[in-house]
Parts: structure tokens; sequence; C-alpha cells
């Protein structure tokens, strides 16, 4: 958990640099246009979708934590890189790089989840590590902050900080390559008994540990699964307003604060979302099956948020200020809908299907919302504003949907008659070359949701 921690941070940090960079200075010393500079936080996640189901199968395919750390190295020299470029061209290629190494983190990470924790515990260790974003928003803040006092003849603020965060980067993917474990049954932590156990203890999860085998039916019914496109709609609606994540340092700015102010007043967001995320799993973890009724109220704060930067007069600098950090709370919502898709989906391919597309959907919103902001809409910017409200609005509805659906299907399972006379069995080769039948609990074959009539869709 502290690697996961600490890697989700970094990969924030890395991701938001351009950000920081564009107060820096990065627009200016390599002549970007303001559709340039939206491209390039378009062109990340185009990267990311058109690798997002190779990463997964990589996944599925290799140890995990060794392909992550292949992952994060590529991605740290990528991003040292982005001192080196002069133009529009090479700041896209960089980007593009970013992208399709970042597609193995957050799929890689709910595998590892589903493997050690049981659906309760999910939910929490989902938000812990994504709750390192906000972590990363200060941290960068400060880091901007310091490059800004650097005055190297020939080397700019924003080149220091590209190399500052690639350096850590480094650092992480030697450290992950040794000691982040691919499952509990290879775990360097734990003793031989403590991994029979670590495996025992999620058998209430009903999904299995893992499997490196890609089963074609497997693929089926993820694709002909409603749950997983009402998640993927969900993932791709509330992403598109993500690109407040590039803009932010711009509005803050635009609000007419310095750079220093700007980069300091940028904390501010973070802090939120380690508050409202801490707030939210916890309150989802202790609450049964309140998962989407959690979610949905954290946009409501959003909502406020967005009427005040929208009707305010430009003149009213707090209050400005106010409505864009309200407008970033509902953060929440897509951190329990990552846990909740994968807690509500058994069989291995299944899951890396479903965790794919949700990723897909999460890629197409990041990369549409960059585009919307668009020069002849500032300062006000109220078209994007408007497109984000109504996001805001959609979202919370799909989570009330997907609960609706859930609790159908399990009314309808808990209407079934008990089958207890059918019995598992899977076949092993003994040291003598024989072939023998051994009894397994249900729990512990690559079963999925609909296969599996005892398991449950939690809520």
């Amino acid at each position: 958990m502290p690697l996961m921690c600490v890697l989700y941070w970094i990969q924030f940090m890395d991701k938001t640099t351009l950000s920081y960079a564009s107060i820096l200075g990065i627009q200016q010393a390599t002549n970007l246009t303001t559709n340039e500079y939206n491209w390039l936080g378009t062109v990340f996640y185009l990267s990311y979708l058109v690798l997002e189901f190779p990463q997964n199968l990589a996944l599925q395919r290799f140890p995990v934590g060794k392909w992550m750390s292949i992952n994060i190295f590529v991605w740290a020299v990528a991003l040292a890189c982005h001192a080196a470029c002069k133009n529009f061209t090479g700041l896209l290629v960089v980007r593009l790089l970013l992208g399709a190494c970042e597609g193995s983190i957050t799929a890689g990470f709910l595998i590892v989840s589903s493997m050690f924790y049981t659906r309760t515990e999910q939910t929490l260790r989902v938000g812990y590590w994504f709750m390192m974003n906000g972590t990363a928003q200060v941290v960068t803040a400060f880091i901007a902050f310091g490059v800004f006092q650097i005055n190297t003849k020939g080397f700019e603020s924003w080149q220091w900080l590209m190399i500052i965060t690639g350096a850590m980067t480094v650092i992480l993917a030697i450290s992950f390559w040794f000691l982040f474990p691919d499952s509990p049954t290879n775990a360097w932590f734990l003793t031989p008994d403590e991994r029979a156990k670590a495996v025992q203890r999620i058998k209430e999860n009903q999904t299995g540990v893992e499997n490196k085998h890609f089963k074609m039916d497997q693929l089926i019914e993820a694709l002909t699964d409603p749950k997983t496109w009402l998640f993927a709609l969900f993932s791709a609606l509330n992403n598109v307003p993500n690109s407040l994540t590039n803009q932010q340092a711009l509005i803050i700015a635009s609000f007419g604060f310095s750079i220093v102010q700007t980069a300091l007043l940028s904390c501010i967001p973070g802090i939120l979302e380690i508050l409202t995320i801490l707030t939210g799993v916890r309150l989802a973890a202790r609450r049964p099956n309140s998962r989407a009724y959690v979610g949905a109220m954290y946009f409501v704060p959003s909502w406020f948020g967005i009427l005040l930067v929208n009707l305010l007069p430009w003149s009213n600098q707090a209050g400005l200020l106010v409505g864009q950090f309200l407008a970033e709370t509902s953060v929440p919502g897509f951190v329990l809908s990552l846990s909740w898709l994968n807690n509500v989906t058994a069989g291995h391919t299944k899951r890396v299907v479903t965790n794919a597309i949700m990723l897909s959907a999460y890629c197409i919103g990041n990369a549409a919302g960059p585009l919307m902001w668009k020069e002849q809409y500032k300062p006000r910017n109220h078209v994007p504003w408007a497109v984000i409200g109504a996001c805001y609005v959609a979202c919370p509805a799909l989570l009330l949907v997907i609960r609706a659906v859930l609790a159908r299907e399990n009314r309808i399972r808990d209407a079934e008659p008990v089958d207890t006379s059918e019995e598992y069995v899977i076949e092993r080769i003994t040291e003598d070359g024989k072939h023998v039948e051994v009894k397994i609990d249900k729990e512990f074959l690559d079963l999925t949701d609909r296969q599996n009539r005892d398991f449950r869709y939690v809520l």
C-alpha cells in the first residue's frame, strides 16, 4: 500500500507538471498557442486510450509489478525529456509517451487491490491511493514555487520542474521493480503461511486470485453486460471536467493573482481533494450499500461552485476563487466507481476487460475536455463551465441508475433456489505424472459474476 500511494502521487504530479509549467513560461519558451497547449492535454489521453487494452492484456500476461516498473521508467525518461523540447512537436511526442505508459498504473492497481483486499477494504484502499492525487497537487505547487526562485542562465524554471520530477520518478521505478509484489502468492514480505492466509481471506469476494489465461467467453460477457457500459458512460462524463487539471493555474492567474500566489493557491484544491476522498470512502465503507448515494452527494458542492464562477462579477476575486475550488470537490464519485466496478465484477479476464473499458472511457472524457477551453471563451469561459455543469448533473443520476440495476439483479438471485448439490473439481498432475481430480471451493474458481449465482452485487 505505501508503494501504491507513492506511485499514484508521483504519476499525478508528473501529469500535472504541464499545468504548473504554463505559469513558469513553457508556452512562451516553446511558442505554444492556446490551441496547441490544449492539444498537449488531449494527446496524453489519446495515447492512453489507444494502448489501454494492450496494457491490460500485458498486465494479465506478465508479472504486474515488473510490467508497471518498466512503464514507470519509460515515462520518467519522457518526463525529463520535456526540458529539452523547443517546440510543439517535441512536447507532443513526450506527452504521447507519458500517456502510453500511464495506462498500466490504475488498471494494475485495481487488479492488485482485488487480489489482496476484501470488497470493503478495496473501497478504502482505492480511496487511499487515489487520495495521493491531492497530495501531488500540494507537493507540485511547492516544487513550482521553489523552481521559480532558481535563476539559471539558459535553463528556465519550467525545465528544472521537469528534471526534478523526472529524477524522482526514476528512483521510484527502481524501487518498484525490487519491492512491489505481483500477487499474494509471491509477496516477499509474507511468510508461506501468511501467503496462504492472504489468499484465504479474500474468499468472500468470490472473484478468485489471478489467472494468466485469456478467456474469450469472459470477454464476450464483459462486452454484453449492461453495467460495463453504464460505468463507462459515467467515467467518460465524469472526466470531461478533469480538464480543469491543466487549466487550473491559468484560471487562477486570470483572476489577477501573481505567479507565486497562483502556485501557492494551487495547493488548496489538492487539500480539498484529500479531505473529500478520505471522508467519502470512509462514509461508503461505514454505511453498507451506500456507494451510489455517497458518490452522488459530493456533486452538490460542485454545482454551487460552477454557479459562483459563472454568476459572480469578475471583480469579486475571492468569490470566484471559492467557486473554482468548490467545482473540484466531486472526485469521490469517480473514486468510489473504480472500487465499485472492481467489487461487482468477477472472473479475471472479465475484470481486465471491464477495467480497460472503464479507463478507456476515462481517456475519452479527458481527451475531449481540453478542446473546449478555446481562446474566444476567455476570460469567463461560460461554454466550458456549462459543459462541466451538464456532466455534473448526469453523473450522480448515472450512479443511482447503476445502483437500481444491481439491486434488481440481487433480488432476482435471492428468489432463485439454492443449489447445494453441485461440486467443483480441477485436474492436477501428481509428481508421478498421474492426472487426479481435486475438489475446490467455488470462490477460488475463475467464475464470472454472472456464472456464479451465489455472487451478490454490493451497492
